[in-house]
C-alpha cells in the first residue's frame, strides 16, 4: 500500500488560496466519502489549519491525479491554480512530513504546539467518518510518538512564539501601555485561549469573549474577568474596545467594513488595532484601508515570528535528528510487518502441500499399501511440491540475468555454511 500526502501551506500558497481550500467541519463527512469513492485512496484523513490544508492517503501509488481533480473541484477551484503551490510527498517522505508537521518543524512558528493537538483531532475526526485503517493509524500513533519525545527531549517548546504570542507582540507597536486597552477575542478555541493567556501576561485586564455559543464565550471570558457575548453582539460592543484578535472557523466574514466604519465614528478616531488568524478570514481585507485600523493577517505575522525562532533553531537540529530515527523506526516496522505477512502465505501453501500429500498417503495405508514405500513416497512427493516452484524461479532469475535471487537462496538455506561442511573427494575415499 502507498503513502501519499498532499497538501499546501504558508510557504506555498497566500491566504487567498489557503482560505479556498479550507475545510469547514459542516462539509467533511462529505468530503471523506467523496475522496475515498473517487480517488483510490483507501485510507484517508484531512488536516486544516490557518496555515495548511493536508490530505494523508494510503492507497494506489498513482492516485495524486486523481486527488488534485477532486480536491480543486470540490473547492470549485482551477485545477491549475492548485498545481503552483501543491505539493506532494510519496511513501517514507510522506511519513517525514507527517512526523515533521506534528513536531513543529514545518510550521510558521518553529516549534509552536498547536499543530500536534490540531493533527489529533484531525485523526480523531477521520477515525469517526470510518476514513482510517490500519496503515494510516499505525502512522498517527508513531508520529504522535515522535512528537512527544521532540517534545521532552529537546528545547524546541521552550520559549512562546506562537502565532498568538507574535499577535500580542505586534499589538505594543500601537499601545505602549496595554492595561488601559480593551480586547474583543472572537472564537473560543485553542487559539484564542493563547491570545487571552498573552494579553493578560501583557497587561491587558478588561476582555469580551464573542463566540457562537455564549456558554464558550462566557467560561474563556471568566478566566480573565472578562465577559463573554454572542457573534451578533459584537457591533454593540466594537466602539468600546481597542485592540481584536479573531479566530473561528466560519466559512464567512463576521466583521465588515462597514461595521467597523460606525464604530470608528463613536470612538472619534481612535486607533483599532485588529489580528485576523482565521482562514478563512473573518475580518473582510477592504477593513484595512480604513484609516486608524491596522490590521493584520496570519501573513503579516512573520517578520515578528522570524525574530522569535531564532533561540529554537540548535533545538531544531536536534528535533530533526529524533524525526530522522522515527522514520527509520516507522519504514522498519513496516517491513517485518510485511515480512510476516509474507511467512504466513509461506506457510499455508506449505500446510495445503502437506495436507495434499499426508492425505494421498493416508489413502495408500488404508488400500493396504506398504508403510515403508507409502512413507518414502510421502517424503518424496512434499519435497517435490516444495522445490518445484522455486527451482522454477531460480532457473528464469538466472536466465534474465538476476543474480541476487539465487544469492538470496543460498542464504534462505545457508548453502555456503553447508558446502563448507561437505567432506572434499579425497577425505570421501
Amino acid at each position: 500500500m502507498a503513502l501519499l500526502t498532499l497538501g499546501i501551506n504558508h510557504r506555498t500558497a497566500p491566504v487567498e488560496i489557503r482560505e479556498r481550500v479550507a475545510f469547514t467541519p459542516e462539509r467533511m463527512a462529505e468530503a471523506f466519502s467523496e475522496l475515498r469513492a473517487t480517488s483510490g485512496a483507501t485510507e484517508a484523513a484531512i488536516l486544516s489549519t490557518c496555515n495548511r490544508t493536508e490530505l494523508y492517503l494510503a492507497g494506489d501509488d498513482d492516485c495524486a491525479p486523481s486527488v488534485l481533480r477532486w480536491l480543486s473541484g470540490f473547492h470549485d477551484l482551477e485545477a491549475a491554480e492548485l498545481e503552483n503551490v501543491l505539493y506532494v510527498h510519496r511513501d517514507s517522505d510522506a511519513v517525514r512530513h507527517m512526523m515533521r508537521v506534528a513536531s513543529g518543524l514545518d510550521s510558521m512558528v518553529l516549534g509552536e504546539p498547536q499543530i500536534l493537538g490540531q493533527l489529533k483531532d484531525a485523526y480523531a475526526l477521520a477515525r469517526e467518518h470510518g476514513a482510517t485503517g490500519s496503515f494510516l493509524s499505525r502512522l498517527f500513533e508513531h508520529t504522535f510518538s515522535v512528537a512527544k519525545r521532540v517534545r521532552t527531549q529537546t528545547a524546541i517548546g521552550e520559549n512562546p512564539v506562537s502565532v498568538a504570542y507574535a499577535a500580542v507582540s505586534m499589538a505594543h507597536h500601537i499601545f505602549a501601555d496595554m492595561s488601559r486597552n480593551k480586547a474583543l477575542l472572537v472564537g473560543a478555541g485553542k487559539t484564542i485561549e493563547l491570545v487571552a493567556q498573552h494579553l493578560s501576561e501583557a497587561g491587558v485586564n478588561q476582555f469580551l469573549v464573542a463566540n457562537r455559543t455564549l456558554e464558550r464565550a462566557q467560561a474563556l471570558a471568566e478566566q480573565y474577568g472578562g465577559k463573554g457575548i454572542l457573534l451578533s453582539e459584537i457591533p454593540e460592543h466594537l466602539a468600546d474596545v481597542d485592540i481584536v484578535i479573531s479566530s473561528t472557523a466560519s466559512p464567512l466574514p463576521i466583521l465588515g467594513k462597514g461595521a467597523v466604519e460606525r464604530a470608528l465614528k463613536q470612538r472619534k478616531h481612535r486607533p483599532y488595532f485588529m489580528v485576523d488568524i482565521a482562514v478563512p478570514r473573518d475580518i473582510e481585507p477592504e477593513v484595512s484601508s480604513l484609516a486608524d485600523v491596522y490590521l493584520y493577517t496570519v501573513d503579516d505575522l512573520r517578520l515578528v515570528i522570524e525574530e522569535n525562532i531564532r533561540s529554537r533553531e540548535g533545538a531544531a537540529r536536534e528535533a530533526e535528528n529524533l524525526v530522522s530515527s522515527g522514520v527509520d523506526d516507522f519504514l522498519e516496522q513496516l517491513r517485518a510487518l510485511d515480512a510476516v505477512s509474507t511467512l504466513k502465505l509461506f506457510r499455508q501453501r506449505a500446510e495445503v502441500m502437506r495436507d495434499s500429500e499426508t492425505e494421498k498417503a493416508l489413502r495408500a495405508l488404508r488400500n493396504g499399501g506398504d508403510p515403508e514405500t507409502v512413507l518414502r513416497g510421502l517424503a518424496r512427493g512434499l519435497t517435490n511440491k516444495l522445490l518445484h516452484q522455486p527451482s522454477v524461479q531460480v532457473r528464469k532469475a538466472m536466465v534474465d540475468g538476476r543474480a541476487e535471487v539465487t544469492e538470496c537462496l543460498r542464504e534462505l538455506y545457508q548453502l555456503d555454511a553447508l558446502e563448507a561442511d561437505e567432506p572434499t573427494t579425497t577425505e570421501k575415499l
